[in-house]
């Protein structure tokens, strides 16, 4: 299959305003192929969320080529290729969970109606239908991520990019969120998900495939397949697969320290 994200030699330098200079990700290669799901992981600092920002178009390599969709990612933001999750919910608390969710669908110039429609099926695809009419600071944290997610898929992009979006819940509703973000991730078709987290368990339970990132400056240690059954459910976590599966990323962000 054609890659549908595509980082060739990239490089990224921050310089500060006295002239120091500080690597965050060096020689870069990435290839991901339409309906995967991409789990990046690495220890702090090691650049996860700057590669994600990157290919997002937010901020832009100091070297090499990203391409998305078979063009460049610049213009592949503008065509609103992508969704994007970013680590808080980033929702206005003046707007009910309804309005939040149509936003950029007014930015693009939907008309009411269907603004309307889109917004309340995603809304449903995110099991929040009932709450339309409330206001984010009448729900909780999970819940909040769940209405940013229906807002990010509002406009029917065929690529989801999420910044470690559930890193300020606890365990229990953190796998819960795990689970239904398959759920929402096998009820379109299995879009093309990249998703930054720091949870071993979390990456292994989710992706098709885990990339190992080095400590600063990153680079990928490895990348590493997990070929668990799908569907996915609470008892994927018991099996002898998964803990071997997570022993190598554990391994692997070992080896990438030492290294």
């Amino acid at each position: 299959m054609a890659s549908i994200i595509s980082v060739q030699n990239m490089d990224k330098i921050f310089r500060a305003a006295d002239g120091t200079t500080v690597t965050a990700l060096q020689d870069i290669n990435l290839e991901v192929e339409e309906g995967e799901f991409i789990s990046l992981i690495g220890p702090s600092g090691c650049g996860k969320s700057t590669l994600l920002r990157i290919i997002a178009d937010l901020i832009q390599p100091s070297g090499g080529r990203v391409m998305v969709n078979d063009k460049p990612a610049a213009q592949a933001r503008k065509d609103r290729d992508y969704g994007f999750v970013f680590q808080n919910a980033t929702l206005y608390d003046w707007r009910t969970v309804l309005k939040n969710v149509q936003l950029p669908l007014e930015i693009m110039k939907y008309d009411k109606e269907r603004r309307d429609q889109r917004a309340r099926e995603m809304l449903r695809l995110v099991e929040l239908g009932e709450f339309e009419n409330k206001y984010p600071w009448q729900l909780s944290g999970g819940m909040q991520q769940r209405v940013s997610i229906a807002r990010a898929l509002a406009f029917e992009p065929g690529i989801l990019l999420m910044d470690e979006p559930f890193g300020a819940l606890d365990e229990m509703t953190r796998e819960r969120m795990n689970n239904e973000l398959l759920h929402i991730w096998s009820s379109l078709e299995r879009m093309t998900v990249m998703f930054v987290t720091h949870s071993i368990s979390e990456a292994v339970y989710l992706s098709s495939r885990v990339v190992v990132l080095s400590p600063r400056p990153g680079r990928i240690a490895e990348i590493i397949n997990i070929d668990l059954p799908r569907p996915r459910g609470p008892e994927t976590r018991d099996l002898d697969d998964f803990f071997h599966l997570s022993n190598r990323v554990r391994h692997a962000l070992r080896e990438g320290v030492q290294t």
